[in-house]
């Protein structure tokens, strides 16, 4: 027969409705959705990162520097290129307010600018007044505006002063809206905006203090980016610049969103698999519901392809149907939620139908369609006409032919590498699907050893007198394939959200637990060297502090491997990304310990050496007699690798990448880096004094710090936990439609039961025990699969320790217990209440 023939068969047997295919439907529609609805979010953010790159950045360009202003060189090449010039400077330091005797003091992050700053955006204050107004101040003292929190958090309110180092200003408006506030980076503090010319006299920014000077630059609408960028990169390379412009205004939230939204996808993903289970279960039903049409096709001549064709056929629309139906729904929820969604989010999102990720989502469900519904359509053409007359797959054969089982790898391999390539982060993809493909094998062969259990326990003595507990085991171990359903569509979801638990857990527990045991107090940074003495003496003497550690503190910027670029020996490693930390000292420091190599001894005058992290120099591929180039200050140093030695950057203590001799650096201009570890009780006294004799003095509460990762990391955890969630309603869609498709059996099953004289009561309990236990066995398995998803993540991705946690894990056995009573229960009512004569007579 034909394809036109098996198609015209086909559009016949459809005719019939689609009430057979609702969890089919459901299923791969929800998938769909929420990869369609993840992706257009995150394509929503990439066009308003794209649109509003200049406006993100604050011009059409920007070039940075680390620790120093730009040299007349540097500035004569940007007057020639730029129609105009913007030079910001931007540092941390501490905002101080006195009143009544008292002093409060907050960390915040300063941004001096100048007078045609910003050059594209618009500042946005309350009370709605022009910048160049609240700058000007009020009676001869200077202005500036603050992000209402720290306004908050210093009891401030406009027309009240403060102090930056000795220099004074008084607060003129709120800052609401800072247009390049995506360009920043990571903040420890809320925004304040002053001119940069009222810090002349501040003493916040003197030789060797930590700041970072940018250029933008505003150019002509014909500028060639690439080819400008390239100049400037070749002319001004070795002085330690860095450059971005408006195609990628903030590089580090565009990386961020990019990652966060693949994950999500690979997230939907599972929740697609978890789809797919259901779609493989509802194929199978409506398939066992046309045998006869099957075998009637076979009698009156309809070969092996065609019948194949017939149902293929069917399965096709239906999935073209139900990615349609979640597409639309994932194109439209974003477009129904734009006002919540781009309020929620701190940078511009183009909220439209955006073709890229719906495309991206169809492309996933159609193949998850055709992968789990491919085997159970392939036994079809083994079906032979004799199923007229007796148990139609009886003798069908346990695999499909070989040819279908190519097909099926080749489908897989093209839906991964697909995975691979769109996410961005191949690495992740091909381990997420690796443990997809292990939890469904794991999940599976649970399911078939439950079975075996159960059959062989039915029979126990230790049964007899529980008749419930007995029939539901045996129900369990029966030739009907509810285990298996069960346990790969609810074991598959709590898997994926056992895992979101476990790396949660653990991750608030390394920064909330871990950390603050052994973390100090404060970071001290901006210390002058003169100013070093008074500092330690304060802490000497307080019996509270036990422990002060200090180094010398220089920015700079890895350039060259061995004479050549960087970049070209070691990729985008990203110890070579931006600015690093340098120190020098003349011992070896204590708790420092060496791994290879030898320091250099007391007085060394020779040429420059280096001692690098041995696990970061690992990576980078180093070895002893390697030389690095550092631009510092715009001067280019040359060192030879004298050692390696252990950076531990997990205990919050200093941790340089970098330590050289004191003759390479001593001469250069620097400030000292100090932490404090004291009792809690002392902290506030020691800020005091310190922060009164050292205005210029920068404290970082490390506590706060890691309270600020923590809430980034809250809100990561969220967003997965809400994919997974998505995961799990999937399997609960399975769930029922697994019961809806039993319930038939069950009400046979219940009138055989009541015959023979079990009770309602008995046979409500023995449906709810069998729920349960299928439950508890899907919780079980997820433990153990999740707690290896977790601990694979925390100690390959994360780098820190794992321990299980019992509370989400034994949540999570709840869980499964609760949703399959919920979904086994629900469809308990009409074999309870059925007759057992009627249903014996239908029977006969």
């Amino acid at each position: 027969m034909s394809l036109r023939v098996a198609a015209t068969i086909a559009r016949r047997e459809l005719r019939g409705g689609l009430g057979a295919f609702r969890v089919f439907i459901l299923c791969l529609a929800l998938g769909v959705t929420a990869i369609a609805a993840v992706g257009s979010v995150r394509a929503a953010i990439e066009a308003g990162l794209a649109r509003e790159g200049a406006a993100l950045l604050g011009g059409d360009a920007e070039m940075r520097f680390t620790y120093r202003y730009a040299s007349d060189t540097e500035k004569a090449w940007m007057a020639e290129n730029a129609r105009r010039v913007s030079e910001i400077v931007d540092f941390r330091s501490m905002a101080v307010v006195e009143r009544d005797g008292t002093t409060e003091r907050g960390l915040t992050q300063v941004k001096g600018i100048d007078s045609v700053y910003p050059l594209k955006g618009t500042v946005v204050l309350n009370p709605d007044i022009p910048l160049d107004m609240a700058l000007a101040g009020d009676g001869g003292v200077s202005g500036a505006v603050m992000q209402r929190v720290l306004i908050d958090r210093l009891g401030l309110q406009l027309g009240d002063s403060f102090k930056f180092g000795t220099q004074s200003f008084v607060l003129t408006a709120e800052l609401e809206v800072e247009p390049d506030n995506g360009s920043s980076g990571f903040s420890l503090g809320p925004r304040t905006i002053v001119l940069l010319e009222d810090l002349a006299d501040s003493g916040l920014l003197a030789a060797g203090t930590l700041f970072e000077s940018n250029y933008r630059l505003e150019l002509a609408p014909d500028t060639d980016l690439e080819a400008l960028e390239a100049e400037a990169v070749e002319l001004f390379r070795n002085d330690g610049l860095r450059w971005r412009d408006s195609r990628n205004g903030a590089p580090g939230v565009q990386n961020f969103v990019e990652r966060i939204g693949a994950f999500l996808v690979l997230v939907g993903l599972a929740g697609l698999a978890v789809g797919g289970v259901g779609v493989s279960a509802a194929v199978r039903a409506y398939l066992s519901g046309k045998i006869a049409v099957i075998a009637t096709l076979k009698t009156v001549g309809a070969d092996r392809m065609t019948i194949f064709l017939v149902y293929l056929i069917q399965i096709g629309v239906l999935a073209l149907f139900s990615v349609a139906v979640g597409v639309a729904l994932g194109g439209a929820l974003p477009l129904a939620f734009a006002p919540l969604i781009e309020a929620r989010l701190p940078v511009p999102a183009v909220i439209a139908l955006h073709p890229g990720p719906l495309a991206e989502a169809a492309f996933y469900g159609l193949l998850t369609a055709f992968i789990f519904a491919l085997w159970p359509v392939a036994k079809t053409e083994d079906v032979r006409a004799a199923a007229l007359f007796r148990d139609a797959f009886g003798t069908v054969r346990a695999l499909p032919r070989p040819r279908y089982l190519i097909a099926l790898a080749v489908l897989l391999a093209v839906l991964v590498g697909t995975a691979a390539i769109l996410s961005g982060i191949p690495n992740l993809a091909l381990w997420s699907s690796a443990g997809i493909l292990a939890a469904l094998i794991v999940l599976a062969l649970a399911a078939q050893a439950a079975m075996r259990l159960a059959r062989r326990a039915s029979g126990s003595r230790i049964l007899r007198g529980r008749t419930p507990l007995r029939l539901a085991i045996g129900a369990i171990g029966g030739p009907r394939e509810e285990a298996t359903s069960v346990v790969l569509s609810l074991g598959l979801g709590l898997t994926v959200l056992a895992a979101v638990g476990q790396i949660d857990t653990n991750l608030r527990g390394a920064i909330a637990g871990e950390l603050p045991e052994v973390a100090p107090s404060y970071f001290f940074v901006d210390i002058q060297p003169d100013q070093m003495d008074g500092f330690m003496d304060r802490l000497d003497r307080d019996k509270a502090v036990s422990r002060v550690d200090s180094a010398p503190m220089l920015r700079g910027i890895i350039t060259k491997i061995n004479d050549r670029p960087a970049k070209e020996v070691v990729g985008d490693h990203w110890v070579i990304q931006g600015d690093r930390g340098v120190t020098y000292s003349s011992d070896l420091p204590a708790r420092t310990t060496l791994t290879e190599g030898a320091w250099w001894p007391d007085g060394y005058s020779g040429p420059p050496l280096v001692s690098f992290a041995a696990e970061e120099a690992a990576e980078m591929g180093l070895q002893i007699g390697d030389t690095i180039t550092i631009n510092i200050l715009g001067r280019e140093i040359s060192a030879e690798i004298a050692s390696f030695r252990v950076v531990d950057f997990s205990t919050a203590g200093i941790g340089f990448i970098l330590s050289m001799n004191p003759g390479a650096l001593e001469a250069a201009p620097h400030t000292h880096i100090a932490t404090v570890y004291a009792e809690a009780d002392a902290e506030a006294a020691i800020l005091r004094d310190l922060a009164t004799a050292y205005p210029n003095i920068t404290a970082i509460r490390v506590r706060d710090a890691i309270d600020n990762v923590a809430g980034i990391l809250a809100g990561i955890a969220a967003a997965t936990s809400y994919a997974a969630s998505a995961t799990l309603l999937t399997g609960f869609v399975v769930l029922i439609g697994a019961a809806a498709a039993g319930e038939r059996a069950r009400i046979y099953e219940a009138a055989v039961l009541k015959t023979l004289g079990a009770s309602r009561r008995q046979v409500l309990v023995s449906f709810a025990l069998r729920s349960g236990l299928l439950g508890a066995a899907a919780g079980a398995v997820a433990i153990l699969a999740g707690a290896a998803a977790g601990w694979g993540v925390m100690t390959y991705v994360m780098e820190t320790d794992y321990a299980i946690a019992w509370g989400p894990a034994l949540a999570v056995v709840l869980g499964g217990v609760l949703a399959t009573l919920l979904a086994g229960l629900g469809f308990a009512w009409r074999p309870l209440m059925t007759r057992p004569a009627a249903t014996l007579r239908a029977r006969e």
